[in-house]
């Protein structure tokens, strides 16, 4: 595999990207928790105003991987930082530097803006994540729980009777 090259994604690029997001469901076994369209990851991601961006890997010319990100903010450090949604790699360009290059590229980002940190959830299942971020220095923070809420619970929440 030649060289990785990162870059920011296209919109040209929504192709790709709907087969990683699909892709790494399949991984996380969680195909049928995808109900995205193409539409609506182009709009969240090409929009005049982003709030969620994507990168992708290549080699060859031809895309091996993908990130997407969106920036958040620590009270506790008065700074914005980084929240790492996805991260993919296909399976045949796995081992090959190209999740740290992703890795890398959003570390780099964090440094040149000044960003307080880059944070990420991983499946308590999948070792061989858990072990190649912690190789790459990161912390898993056992004592922190991510908490969700969506469909009804939202709605009641909301005060709404209507699934948003």
């Amino acid at each position: 595999m030649s060289a990785v090259q990162i870059r920011a994604a296209v919109p040209e690029d929504i192709a790709s990207i709907m087969a990683f997001v699909r892709e790494l469901a399949a991984y996380e076994r969680l195909g049928d928790a995808v109900d995205a369209s193409e539409a609506a990851i182009a709009k969240a991601l090409f929009a005049p105003a982003p709030r969620v961006f994507c990168d992708l890997a290549e080699a060859s010319g031809v895309a091996v991987g993908f990130v997407v990100w969106f920036y958040n903010f620590s009270t506790f450090r008065g700074r914005h930082g980084i929240f790492l949604e996805d991260l993919y790699v296909r399976p045949a360009a796995r081992g090959k530097g190209v999740g740290k290059a992703l890795l890398a590229g959003l570390a780099e980002r964090c440094r040149r803006e000044g960003l307080a940190r880059l944070e990420w959830a991983v499946l308590d299942w999948n070792a061989t994540a858990i072990d190649f971020y912690r190789g790459q220095g990161a912390a898993i923070l056992e004592d922190w729980r991510i908490c969700r809420m969506s469909g009804a619970a939202l709605a009641r929440l909301a005060g709404s009777p209507k699934t948003p």
